[in-house]
């Protein structure tokens, strides 16, 4: 089975997502990027979507790393290089018999390019109406832990994620007694 694997163009989503769109337009970019990774953070816990994250470093200059932060993993590019082609590198790197890529991006130029390397493309509006599908999903759960834990913005532990699992393995299990018994 093949891994699925998004990557997301930071500023790119920044710049479609409305909430994250003022927060930019205000001249608050860290805070539309620590945002962003909060609301990645929750999907990838929610999903068990394995990703990262690229943000050009022209916009943090000096930091052209990649750490790990938000349980996610986050690069930023180093200053002479654009996210996009640094996306475009690991799409041709990464893509193939045993990692299904995903770019999330609605810069078009980006997304011929991945596409001709056997890439799949989300544009970042998609995305953001799959991240509040997940969201409406997880809210309206009826499974106590999941609706008492974690609190918006916290960071899931192992045990969360544990936990998690668990109820999805048992809703899933009782899904099927259901569908096996004629219940819907």
């Amino acid at each position: 089975m093949r891994r699925h694997l998004l990557l997301v163009d930071g500023y790119n989503v920044i710049g479609n997502w409305p909430e994250l769109a003022k927060l930019k337009a205000t001249g608050h970019f860290d805070a539309a990027r620590d945002r962003l990774l909060d609301i990645l953070a929750e999907y990838r816990a929610h999903e068990n979507a394995d990703m990262i994250v690229v943000f050009d470093a022209m916009y943090v200059p000096g930091i052209g790393e990649n750490y790990s932060k938000w349980n996610l993993k986050v690069v930023f590019t180093q200053q002479d290089e654009t996210a996009d082609s640094y996306i475009e590198r690991l799409a041709n790197d990464l893509n193939g018999p045993l990692v299904q890529l995903s770019v999330v991006t609605s810069d078009q130029a980006e997304q011929w390019t991945v596409f001709s390397r056997g890439a799949l493309r989300i544009s970042s509006r998609e995305f953001y109406q799959e991240i509040k599908r997940s969201e409406r999903e997880f809210n309206h759960s009826t499974d106590p832990f999941i609706m008492r834990e974690p609190k918006r913005n916290q960071i899931w532990s192992k045990d969360q994620l544990k936990k998690l699992d668990h109820a999805r393995r048992k809703l899933t299990r009782r899904e099927a007694e259901d569908k096996k018994n004629g219940h819907k």
